[in-house]
Protein backbone atom coordinates (compact mmCIF):
# COMPACT_ATOMS: atom_id res chain seq x y z
CA UNK A 1 0.00 0.00 0.00
CA UNK A 2 1.56 3.87 -1.08
CA UNK A 3 2.19 5.82 2.07
CA UNK A 4 2.44 9.63 2.55
CA UNK A 5 2.57 11.94 5.68
CA UNK A 6 0.12 14.65 6.18
CA UNK A 7 2.14 17.40 8.15
CA UNK A 8 1.21 20.94 9.32
CA UNK A 9 2.55 24.04 10.68
CA UNK A 10 1.37 24.59 14.00
CA UNK A 11 2.26 25.91 17.75
CA UNK A 12 2.33 29.63 16.02
CA UNK A 13 0.44 31.16 18.76
CA UNK A 14 2.38 34.04 21.00
CA UNK A 15 2.05 35.34 24.30
CA UNK A 16 -2.25 36.51 23.89
CA UNK A 17 -1.88 36.29 20.16
CA UNK A 18 -3.62 33.00 19.23
CA UNK A 19 -3.09 31.71 15.88
CA UNK A 20 -4.69 27.93 13.98
CA UNK A 21 -6.78 25.85 15.37
CA UNK A 22 -4.06 23.12 16.77
CA UNK A 23 -6.36 21.09 18.78
CA UNK A 24 -8.49 20.59 15.63
CA UNK A 25 -6.35 20.09 13.32
CA UNK A 26 -4.06 18.28 15.22
CA UNK A 27 -6.76 14.86 15.16
CA UNK A 28 -6.45 14.92 11.37
CA UNK A 29 -2.25 15.10 10.33
CA UNK A 30 0.43 12.61 11.10
CA UNK A 31 3.26 14.72 11.81
CA UNK A 32 3.48 18.48 13.40
CA UNK A 33 6.22 21.10 12.94
CA UNK A 34 6.26 23.20 16.07
CA UNK A 35 7.45 26.68 15.89
CA UNK A 36 10.57 27.21 17.97
CA UNK A 37 9.95 30.82 18.98
CA UNK A 38 11.87 32.83 16.20
CA UNK A 39 8.93 33.13 14.01
CA UNK A 40 6.70 32.25 16.65
CA UNK A 41 5.63 30.50 19.15
CA UNK A 42 6.62 30.94 22.88
CA UNK A 43 7.76 28.31 25.81
CA UNK A 44 4.49 27.80 27.09
CA UNK A 45 3.04 27.81 23.46
CA UNK A 46 6.26 24.54 22.40
CA UNK A 47 4.92 22.89 25.82
CA UNK A 48 1.47 22.63 24.93
CA UNK A 49 1.98 21.90 21.11
CA UNK A 50 4.25 18.81 22.36
CA UNK A 51 2.11 17.27 24.48
CA UNK A 52 -0.89 17.51 22.35
CA UNK A 53 1.31 15.60 19.46
CA UNK A 54 2.64 13.07 22.02
CA UNK A 55 -1.69 12.32 22.98
CA UNK A 56 -2.26 12.54 19.60
CA UNK A 57 0.27 10.24 18.38
CA UNK A 58 1.50 12.97 15.69
CA UNK A 59 5.26 12.80 14.84
CA UNK A 60 7.23 16.20 16.56
CA UNK A 61 9.19 18.27 14.58
CA UNK A 62 10.49 21.40 14.66
CA UNK A 63 10.01 24.41 12.29
CA UNK A 64 12.97 26.75 12.59
CA UNK A 65 12.84 29.84 11.26
CA UNK A 66 14.92 33.10 10.95
CA UNK A 67 15.06 36.07 14.04
CA UNK A 68 12.08 37.80 12.78
CA UNK A 69 9.13 37.50 15.42
CA UNK A 70 7.53 41.05 13.65
CA UNK A 71 7.36 39.37 10.11
CA UNK A 72 6.14 35.62 11.35
CA UNK A 73 9.99 34.59 9.56
CA UNK A 74 8.79 35.35 5.95
CA UNK A 75 11.66 38.04 5.33
CA UNK A 76 14.75 36.80 3.85
CA UNK A 77 17.76 37.80 5.97
CA UNK A 78 21.62 37.75 4.81
CA UNK A 79 23.42 35.22 7.48
CA UNK A 80 26.40 33.46 7.45
CA UNK A 81 26.10 29.25 7.24
CA UNK A 82 27.91 29.72 10.90
CA UNK A 83 25.05 31.84 12.02
CA UNK A 84 22.28 30.04 10.56
CA UNK A 85 23.34 26.87 11.50
CA UNK A 86 23.59 28.26 15.15
CA UNK A 87 19.98 29.56 14.58
CA UNK A 88 18.59 26.25 14.10
CA UNK A 89 20.70 24.59 17.31
CA UNK A 90 19.07 26.86 19.36
CA UNK A 91 15.83 26.75 18.06
CA UNK A 92 15.94 23.17 17.31
CA UNK A 93 17.44 22.54 21.21
CA UNK A 94 14.84 24.36 22.63
CA UNK A 95 12.18 22.25 21.53
CA UNK A 96 14.16 18.98 22.12
CA UNK A 97 13.80 20.05 25.53
CA UNK A 98 10.33 20.15 25.59
CA UNK A 99 10.20 16.78 24.08
CA UNK A 100 12.46 15.50 26.72
CA UNK A 101 10.00 16.60 29.38
CA UNK A 102 6.65 14.86 27.92
CA UNK A 103 8.94 11.82 27.12
CA UNK A 104 8.59 12.00 23.59
CA UNK A 105 10.81 11.66 20.30
CA UNK A 106 11.54 14.06 18.24
CA UNK A 107 11.26 13.03 14.16
CA UNK A 108 11.90 15.88 11.74
CA UNK A 109 13.16 19.62 11.26
CA UNK A 110 11.36 21.61 8.63
CA UNK A 111 12.72 25.38 8.05
CA UNK A 112 9.86 27.91 8.17
CA UNK A 113 9.09 30.59 5.51
CA UNK A 114 12.17 32.17 4.02
CA UNK A 115 14.50 30.29 5.33
CA UNK A 116 13.15 27.10 3.75
CA UNK A 117 12.93 29.52 0.34
CA UNK A 118 16.52 30.13 1.06
CA UNK A 119 17.51 26.62 1.12
CA UNK A 120 15.67 25.82 -1.95
CA UNK A 121 17.68 28.65 -4.02
CA UNK A 122 20.79 29.17 -1.45
CA UNK A 123 23.40 26.28 -0.96
CA UNK A 124 24.79 28.19 1.94
CA UNK A 125 21.75 28.03 3.37
CA UNK A 126 20.48 24.57 3.21
CA UNK A 127 24.43 23.27 4.43
CA UNK A 128 23.42 25.55 7.63
CA UNK A 129 20.52 24.21 8.03
CA UNK A 130 21.77 20.90 7.82
CA UNK A 131 24.95 21.31 10.20
CA UNK A 132 22.40 22.38 12.47
CA UNK A 133 20.36 19.31 12.23
CA UNK A 134 23.37 16.94 12.42
CA UNK A 135 25.03 18.97 15.33
CA UNK A 136 21.96 18.28 17.14
CA UNK A 137 21.13 14.19 16.35
CA UNK A 138 21.99 12.86 12.91
CA UNK A 139 19.29 11.00 12.86
CA UNK A 140 15.99 13.56 12.64
CA UNK A 141 14.94 13.67 9.10
CA UNK A 142 15.58 16.91 6.84
CA UNK A 143 12.29 18.12 5.42
CA UNK A 144 13.12 19.15 2.38
CA UNK A 145 11.36 20.58 -1.34
CA UNK A 146 10.15 18.10 -3.70
CA UNK A 147 10.86 17.99 -6.99
CA UNK A 148 13.79 19.42 -9.24
CA UNK A 149 13.64 22.79 -7.56
CA UNK A 150 14.51 20.58 -4.03
CA UNK A 151 17.70 19.52 -5.29
CA UNK A 152 20.29 21.93 -3.31
CA UNK A 153 18.43 20.60 0.03
CA UNK A 154 18.49 17.37 -0.81
CA UNK A 155 22.06 17.41 -2.18
CA UNK A 156 23.37 18.86 0.97
CA UNK A 157 21.44 16.56 3.40
CA UNK A 158 22.73 13.58 1.75
CA UNK A 159 26.39 14.83 1.03
CA UNK A 160 26.46 15.32 5.82
CA UNK A 161 24.76 11.98 6.00
CA UNK A 162 21.44 12.96 6.47
CA UNK A 163 17.74 11.41 5.46
CA UNK A 164 15.95 13.70 3.47
CA UNK A 165 11.69 13.81 3.61
CA UNK A 166 10.34 15.41 0.20
CA UNK A 167 7.29 17.24 0.69
CA UNK A 168 4.60 19.06 -1.25
CA UNK A 169 2.36 21.89 -0.36
CA UNK A 170 -1.17 20.91 -1.86
CA UNK A 171 -2.82 24.41 -0.11
CA UNK A 172 -0.35 26.35 -2.58
CA UNK A 173 0.44 27.19 -6.07
CA UNK A 174 3.14 26.33 -7.88
CA UNK A 175 5.28 28.34 -10.27
CA UNK A 176 6.53 26.21 -13.62
CA UNK A 177 9.76 26.13 -11.80
CA UNK A 178 8.59 24.29 -9.52
CA UNK A 179 8.49 26.42 -6.55
CA UNK A 180 5.91 28.32 -4.02
CA UNK A 181 4.38 31.09 -5.80
CA UNK A 182 4.61 34.35 -3.37
CA UNK A 183 2.02 35.06 -1.07
CA UNK A 184 1.82 38.74 -2.17
CA UNK A 185 0.37 37.37 -5.45
CA UNK A 186 -2.98 36.43 -6.04
CA UNK A 187 -4.13 32.55 -5.96
CA UNK A 188 -0.82 31.94 -3.75
CA UNK A 189 -2.99 30.04 -1.07
CA UNK A 190 -5.83 27.84 -2.14
CA UNK A 191 -8.24 27.49 0.24
CA UNK A 192 -11.20 25.52 -1.29
CA UNK A 193 -11.02 21.52 0.48
CA UNK A 194 -11.89 19.82 -3.09
CA UNK A 195 -9.84 21.31 -5.02
CA UNK A 196 -7.11 21.05 -2.33
CA UNK A 197 -7.36 17.20 -1.64
CA UNK A 198 -7.53 17.10 -5.22
CA UNK A 199 -4.15 18.84 -5.61
CA UNK A 200 -3.09 16.23 -2.62
CA UNK A 201 -3.97 13.07 -4.60
CA UNK A 202 -1.82 14.67 -7.77
CA UNK A 203 1.07 14.40 -5.38
CA UNK A 204 0.75 11.28 -3.84
CA UNK A 205 0.65 10.12 -7.41
CA UNK A 206 3.84 12.24 -8.53
CA UNK A 207 2.92 15.42 -10.08
CA UNK A 208 1.84 18.86 -9.51
CA UNK A 209 0.59 21.87 -12.31
CA UNK A 210 1.67 24.82 -12.08
CA UNK A 211 -0.86 28.38 -12.11
CA UNK A 212 0.03 28.05 -15.88
CA UNK A 213 -1.23 24.52 -16.47
CA UNK A 214 2.71 23.46 -16.48
CA UNK A 215 2.71 19.27 -14.72
CA UNK A 216 5.83 18.63 -12.99
CA UNK A 217 6.82 15.47 -11.77
CA UNK A 218 7.81 15.09 -7.76
CA UNK A 219 8.40 12.60 -5.45
CA UNK A 220 6.23 13.44 -2.47
CA UNK A 221 7.09 11.54 0.90
CA UNK A 222 4.95 14.68 2.82
CA UNK A 223 2.18 16.93 2.44
CA UNK A 224 2.33 20.01 4.28
CA UNK A 225 -0.70 22.35 4.89
CA UNK A 226 -0.11 25.48 6.64
CA UNK A 227 -1.82 25.93 10.10
CA UNK A 228 -2.45 29.80 9.36
CA UNK A 229 -4.86 29.26 6.39
CA UNK A 230 -8.48 30.03 7.92
CA UNK A 231 -9.38 26.59 5.98
CA UNK A 232 -6.82 24.23 7.20
CA UNK A 233 -9.39 22.08 9.47
CA UNK A 234 -11.37 21.34 6.69
CA UNK A 235 -8.17 20.93 4.24
CA UNK A 236 -7.08 18.44 6.40
CA UNK A 237 -9.93 16.65 7.08
CA UNK A 238 -10.59 16.38 3.03
CA UNK A 239 -7.25 15.71 2.76
CA UNK A 240 -6.69 12.49 4.85
CA UNK A 241 -10.63 11.27 3.95
CA UNK A 242 -9.64 11.34 -0.55
CA UNK A 243 -6.19 9.76 0.88
CA UNK A 244 -7.45 6.31 2.25
CA UNK A 245 -10.27 6.48 -0.06
CA UNK A 246 -7.58 6.08 -2.61
CA UNK A 247 -6.02 3.34 -0.98
CA UNK A 248 -3.12 5.42 0.41
CA UNK A 249 -2.22 4.99 3.90
CA UNK A 250 -1.77 8.11 6.01
CA UNK A 251 1.23 7.57 8.72
CA UNK A 252 3.72 9.67 10.15
CA UNK A 253 7.25 10.33 8.13
CA UNK A 254 9.18 8.60 9.67
CA UNK A 255 7.11 5.08 9.08
CA UNK A 256 7.11 5.87 5.29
Amino acid sequence: MKQIDLNCDMGESFGAYTIGMDPEVMAHITSANIACGFHAGDPLVMDKTVKLAKEKGVGIGAHPGYPDLLGFGRRPLTCSEAEITRYVIYQVGALQGFCRAHGAEMQHVKPHGALYLDAVENKTVARGVAKGILALNPDLLYVALAGKKGETMRQVGAELGLKVVYESFPDRAYTPEGTLVSRKLPGAVISDPNEVAQRAMAMAEGYVVAMDGTRIELEAHSLCVHGDNPAAVALVKTIRHHLEAGGIQVMPMGRT
